[in-house]
């Protein structure tokens, strides 16, 4: 089985950020979120995997060439021309059972039973207000009958997760070329969703499957919301002598803490460095460096550097800031 995941998009949400590293990068609970996805496919056996990249490409490539031994695949999309237009940039590797996995999502569900189903289907979870996703309607026999994106008035409260099961690729990639020949095209995109309402057009069954809980890490509040859910998972972490550390934390096994108190619900990334400062609610990613501070709800970028007073702070890389 193999698996396809757009990592193409540029991350503007996530800016200082994404200036320098590719959202799917970005630290969250000790790993890249992009980590979460590969380590659940591999654990899965998932052995081949296509991506496709963009914005950063050679640091996504480097990242999973250094890390995984998957048969990779980079398809570059030229333009951000939607979700539906990357899918069928990879068209040609879908020559199986494939699984399509979003690069900035973390879902938590039962893709093993997912791959056993008889039928292509979506992974979905009934959410309150649907109207900020896409949105599923299902038949009296539990078929998806019409997809909707973004809908003003939803039709259910099956809000669309981003994963999805192609059991039959042949179906599947006959309406990825239609979408794009017959220029499906919403809001200057081609959207995956449509693809998916041409193959339901066409005959070809879409059932669904749940998805337990799923972390969108698209802007800082949304990945410091998955760091605090996911450090909850984790092993805590060891005592630091002459520091205190508080669960849930991570620090990582190069990190240095000096004299700090750290967490609850913080995230010391590789090599960075923490001296007489207190930090909770955030994430301090590697080889940065932190003094004297007092930070709540911060994001600190890789190599840079805060110094000062208490303050909150979203820095990107390589910056440095003191607080006076």
């Amino acid at each position: 089985m193999n698996a396809i995941i757009p990592v193409a998009g540029q991350g503007k949400r996530l800016r200082p950020h994404t200036h320098t590293q590719p959202k799917v990068l970005m630290n969250v609970a000790g790993k890249a979120i992009l980590a979460y996805i590969l380590d659940d496919l591999r654990d899965l056996g998932v052995d081949e995997i296509v991506f496709v990249v963009g914005y950063l490409a050679e640091k996504v490539e480097e990242f999973v060439k250094e890390r995984y031994t998957f048969r990779a695949h980079f398809v570059h999309q030229p333009e951000p021309m939607g979700n539906g237009h990357a899918i069928y940039l990879a068209r040609e590797y879908l020559t199986g059972p494939t699984l399509i996995v979003f690069g900035d999502t973390i879902v938590e569900a039962d893709l093993r039973a997912a791959t056993r189903l008889g039928h292509s289907a979506i992974g979905v979870n009934r959410v309150k207000d649907p109207r900020a996703f896409g949105v599923v309607e299902l038949d009296g026999d539990g078929f998806v009958r019409h997809l909707w994106e973004k809908p003003a008035t939803p039709p259910s409260d099956l809000a669309v997760v981003g994963v999805y099961m192609v059991q039959r690729p042949g179906p599947f990639r006959a309406a990825l070329e239609r979408l794009v020949d017959e220029r499906h095209i919403v809001r200057g995109e081609y959207w995956l969703a449509d693809a998916l309402q041409l193959m339901v057009d066409g005959g070809e069954r879409l059932g669904t499957f749940p998805v337990a809980g799923w972390y969108d890490c698209g802007t800082s509040a949304a990945l410091l919301r998955a760091n605090h859910a996911l450090l909850q998972r984790t092993p805590g972490p060891a005592a630091v002598p002459g520091s205190v550390i508080i669960p849930p934390s991570f620090i990582a096994e190069t990190a240095v803490i000096e004299g700090s108190v750290v967490g609850p619900y913080v995230t010391v990334a590789e090599g960075a460095r923490v001296t007489h400062a207190v930090i909770q609610q955030s994430i301090i990613n590697a080889h940065a460096r932190v003094e004297r501070v007092l930070l709540d709800h911060s994001i600190i970028g890789e190599r840079a550097t805060v110094t000062g007073r208490l303050g909150r702070i979203n820095l990107g890389d390589s910056s440095e800031v003191e607080l006076s």
